[in-house]
């Protein structure tokens, strides 16, 4: 289950996702969605990782953060406000979405287990134990580098 600022959304054990809240830009037309291993919903956005390693997303994607359907081999993915994360199988992470403090720079992040997406930054625990960040720091939530698992 995943909450979005005016919408939820939920994993059904069938693998469809059901919704509740705000519809205003499409977030909650999942109702054709199957095969779903998780869900993650952002402030106007809902995506879906199916079963087979696609992202499906549905809402607002002024800014591209819908623009998942030539994704491929995910493992998780995570909504943020106005981005969209994913990690794949093999520890890259593939970003779309809103850029405007630099939130969707994750081109060169390897070995990454897991990954978290804010309202305009995004997290990713490395293999070795140490943390990534970046995007909007005013409140220093991407000082990260003295982490560690």
């Amino acid at each position: 289950m995943a909450c979005g600022d005016w919408h939820s959304v939920g994993l059904r054990s069938d693998g469809t996702a059901v919704t509740a809240g705000s519809n205003q830009r499409g977030q909650s037309e999942t109702h054709a969605w199957n095969g779903l291993i998780a869900v993650s919903a952002g402030y106007l956005h809902t995506v879906g990782l199916r079963h087979n390693g696609t992202v499906v997303a549905a809402g607002a994607s002024g800014a591209g953060e819908c623009s998942v359907s030539s994704w491929r081999n995910v493992a998780a993915i995570a909504a943020g406000s106005r981005h969209t994360v994913s990690l794949t199988h093999d520890g890259n992470v593939l970003a779309t979405g809103d850029n405007s403090y630099g939130q969707c720079d994750v081109r060169d992040w390897r070995n990454v287990v897991a990954v978290a997406a804010g309202s305009a930054h995004t997290l990713a625990l490395c293999a070795d134990g140490s943390f990534l960040a970046v995007g909007h720091n005013a409140n220093g939530q991407c000082d990260v580098s003295g982490w560690r698992r």
